[in-house]
């Protein structure tokens, strides 16, 4: 089988470069985007790295995947790992987070979707992977706005499966706690053994992106370690 040119939107992340190494491993070509300037990063896993990449923009985001189109000779996967998280009631948070919330977690997907779709219809064998959250099958306090926003996510991985059935597969994964610095020091009581490795997640990710997941399309899978 040729090499696959796999993007990995949010790649310098934790979770980005967790499924970075793992592709690599596997012979893929791994191209990173991100917002911040990842240009010169050559610490980062992956072969191709583009930076501030603005992927609520639909013109920015055009031109890293016209970049990556023409150096890669194509695009296989798109694997939608931008996102955030915020925690805030509704009574003492703002409305704006409900929108920046909309935007970094369902936005960057629909738009970083859309623009791939030529090449991964292209492909022979496209697959896109987004990451929702199992708090948007069930939300909690001062999660409602991103919850919402990966509500959307799941709908957005529903929908286009239909829309592209027979061309792309599209999936999502949907995990609790990802046991990153981050939410270890946002929860320093809590035990990090309960939530998901980020290699573990990358393991079902490139799953659901690989060839033997050829007949998987629409599905939402819960990625929950012992929360």
């Amino acid at each position: 089988m040729s090499q696959r040119t796999i993007v990995i939107t949010g790649g310098a992340g934790v979770l980005g470069q967790a499924v970075a190494r793992r592709a690599s491993a596997s012979g893929d070509r791994v191209v990173l985007l991100d917002r911040a300037d990842i240009g010169e990063a050559t610490d980062l896993a992956g072969d191709l790295r583009i930076g501030g990449v603005d992927l609520t923009d639909p013109d920015s985001a055009g031109k890293a995947f016209e970049t990556i189109a023409e150096t890669c000779g194509g695009i296989d996967a798109l694997l939608n790992i931008a996102g955030g998280f915020a925690w805030e009631t509704l009574e003492d948070g703002s409305v704006d987070s409900w929108e920046r919330m909309f935007a970094i977690n369902l936005r960057t997907a629909v738009t970083a979707s859309k623009t791939a779709l030529p090449w991964l219809k292209s492909s022979g064998s496209g697959r896109i992977v987004n990451v929702g959250a199992a708090g948007a099958i069930k939300s909690d306090m001062g999660m409602g706005a991103y919850a919402a926003s990966k509500a959307g996510v799941a709908r957005l991985t529903e929908s286009l499966s239909r829309e592209l059935l027979g061309q792309v597969t599209v999936n999502a994964v949907l995990p609790s706690i990802i046991d990153t610095p981050a939410n270890r020091a946002d929860m320093p009581d809590a035990d990090p053994a309960d939530w998901v490795a980020p290699d573990d997640l990358a393991a079902a990710i490139l799953f659901l992106a690989s060839d033997d997941a050829r007949a998987i399309t629409g599905a939402l899978l819960p990625v929950t370690g012992r929360v």
